[in-house]
């Protein structure tokens, strides 16, 4: 399978750093062709600027805005998403990805805007993998709104017939060294599966 592995984190020593190399090594055991998307590293514009939001509702524009990406995309067959938490959101350089990358002409049919259609159709899995600095009763509390968008939002995109799964660890600022291992372990191995 075509993975496209979307990553945001800006530091390259972090603990999302080992997250990724665990993720990447159990993909690459499973057989799959990887494509690794590190949005800070590539220098990824997450901004919406006057000119794409203008162009936003012409598919072929908007397409054209974001071809380099909308092309990855649409050349996966699967995709696994890994961030940390920040503010009980995903950071503000993956928002801007999915709000350039999940619009019209790449990721949805807006010909008739009362039916938008998704275009997504040939995704078959959907990973997310995040961090979080609070425990899960407070994400809870906030409406964990991360994992809605790796469990609702980005599954319609597919026709809702991507398979979903979602890895988190929470409270990862109290985190001891052995669940931070456990975690690392828990990734490896899914993604051996996936």
């Amino acid at each position: 399978m075509r993975v496209l592995y979307v990553y945001c984190h800006p530091l390259d020593d972090s603990f999302h750093a080992a997250i990724r190399k665990e993720a990447l090594a159990g993909l690459n055991q499973a057989g799959h062709t990887v494509d690794l998307l590190d949005l800070y590293a590539e220098g990824f514009d997450p901004v919406l600027n006057a000119e794409r939001r203008r162009d936003y509702h012409d598919p072929a524009r908007n397409r054209a805005n974001n071809q380099a990406y909308a092309d990855r995309l649409i050349a996966a067959d699967a995709l696994v998403v890994q961030f940390p938490t920040w503010s009980f959101g995903p950071p503000a350089m993956l928002k801007g990805w999915f709000d350039r990358m999940f619009g019209p002409g790449i990721a949805l049919d807006l010909s008739e805007p009362s039916r938008a259609k998704p275009m997504l159709l040939h995704i078959r899995r959907i990973t997310g993998i995040a961090t979080y600095g609070r425990p899960r009763w407070q994400a809870i509390g906030m409406a964990d709104p991360p994992r809605k968008i790796i469990k609702r939002y980005l599954p319609w995109f597919t026709g809702s017939r991507a398979k979903v799964r979602y890895y988190a660890l929470y409270h990862m600022n109290t985190a001891t060294p052995g669940k931070r291992s456990r975690f690392l372990a828990r990734v490896r191995r899914e993604m051996e599966r996936f």
